[in-house]
């Protein structure tokens, strides 16, 4: 809900689709470079807690961006500095909560199950946000949405301060940051499980995941539509991105794992060619659908193979390097996306990418014996 009020009230503000994308840019760039300190953070500090402390500065700024709002003091440099704020905030937060998943489970094996629960329970709060906060502002203004967002920080924190987690010890020898920082890509690039794992997640991100940003184009040249179209197509693809979640959360073990990786790339890449040829509306609902169904299954699923496998003092760091294949890779991606079908049209931009992704599957599943040799003591384990 803050994200589509921010993104509302800037360009009601200004009118200016450059101030619009320098404030979006103000609350990704953080990402890039503090999600790997954030990673050294979570191995170094009590989770638990580092998670709680993240949480109340998240809520002081969604108040902060209410008051200022409400009151009617709000101005476009108060945005970007919030803004920016948020991006440094979520840089520790979501490399911390999704290595602290598996710290609040009694059974390791559980691990898949948590995660594709997590997956479901986003792709949910992502379909049904951007609608409430559309209601919202239309009846109240932006500023009950960030003061909703604010409350709502009061439910999760009690939530944390409830959890009894067991205490670990402090890992031995700790390092500072940049030798931690040292030892984090060197574990996590030596070990081929985990580097191809990463290497195919950073790639299907990069070439495949822009087609978010170009499904306007397709809503109106390809199939002829209008926002209704386009509503259609992005609620086909979240529904495939739930259901997908669903089938992961049911599955009673991680084995197979690195099966269903490389299907669920093939699926996907597979997907977007198909779409970027279609001109049915029926057609591109129906694999707008799968499109969904295997994003989410890889992610998820390569989410649940890096953390199973990550040694205990590592694993902050490894989350923090699996958000940063994801999330770092993504804006480049829109970046060359869009640029790409300026010039050669969005249908072979697409299926380019749906390309890139395939061949993405095919290199991970000509890695699986020597990912195989190596993952076999940990699974043991």
């Amino acid at each position: 809900m803050q994200q589509i009020a921010v993104g509302w009230l800037v360009y009601r503000m200004t009118g200016s689709a450059f101030i619009l994308g320098l404030v979006g840019f103000a609350g990704q760039a953080p990402a890039i470079l503090l999600t790997p300190i954030a990673g050294v953070m979570a191995d170094r500090l009590n989770r638990h807690r580092l998670l709680i402390l993240l949480q109340v500065l998240s809520m002081l700024q969604a108040l902060g961006l209410a008051f200022l709002t409400l009151s009617g003091r709000v101005t476009i440099l108060h945005l970007f500095v919030l803004s920016l704020i948020l991006g440094v905030l979520s840089s520790f937060e979501v490399p911390t909560r999704q290595s602290f998943l598996l710290d609040t489970l009694e059974r390791r094996e559980d691990l898949g199950n948590a995660i594709a629960l997590n997956s479901f329970l986003f792709n949910t709060a992502r379909l049904l946000g951007p609608s409430v906060a559309g209601l919202v502002i239309a009846v109240a203004g932006e500023g009950l949405c960030f003061l909703i967002n604010g409350v709502s920080f009061f439910a999760v924190i009690i939530a944390l301060l409830c959890m009894r987690i067991p205490r670990k010890e402090a890992p031995s020898g700790r390092l500072g940051v940049l030798p931690g920082l040292k030892e984090g890509f060197a574990y996590t690039f030596r070990f081929a499980p985990i580097r191809y794992t990463l290497l195919l997640v950073a790639l299907v991100s990069l070439a495949g995941m822009p087609y978010l940003v170009l499904m306007p184009v397709f809503a109106k040249d390809s199939l002829g539509g209008g926002p209704e179209t386009l509503g259609f197509l992005m609620g086909a693809s979240g529904s495939g991105a739930l259901l997908g979640a669903l089938y992961l959360a049911s599955r009673p073990s991680i084995v197979g794992t690195n099966r269903r990786i490389t299907g669920a790339a093939l699926t996907f890449g597979l997907s977007l060619i198909l779409f970027s040829l279609s001109r049915s509306i029926v057609l591109s609902l129906f694999l707008m659908f799968t499109t969904g169904l295997s994003m989410i299954a890889v992610l998820a699923s390569a989410n649940t193979a890096v953390q199973t496998l990550a040694e205990e003092d590592k694993r902050g760091r490894v989350v923090a390097l699996y958000v940063l294949s994801l999330a770092g890779t993504m804006p480049l991606g829109s970046l060359f996306a869009g640029a790409a079908a300026h010039h050669i049209g969005a249908s072979m931009t697409l299926g380019l990418g749906g390309t890139a992704c395939i061949l993405a599957a095919f290199l991970f599943y000509l890695k699986l014996p020597v990912i195989r040799e190596q993952v076999q003591p940990s699974h043991s384990r």
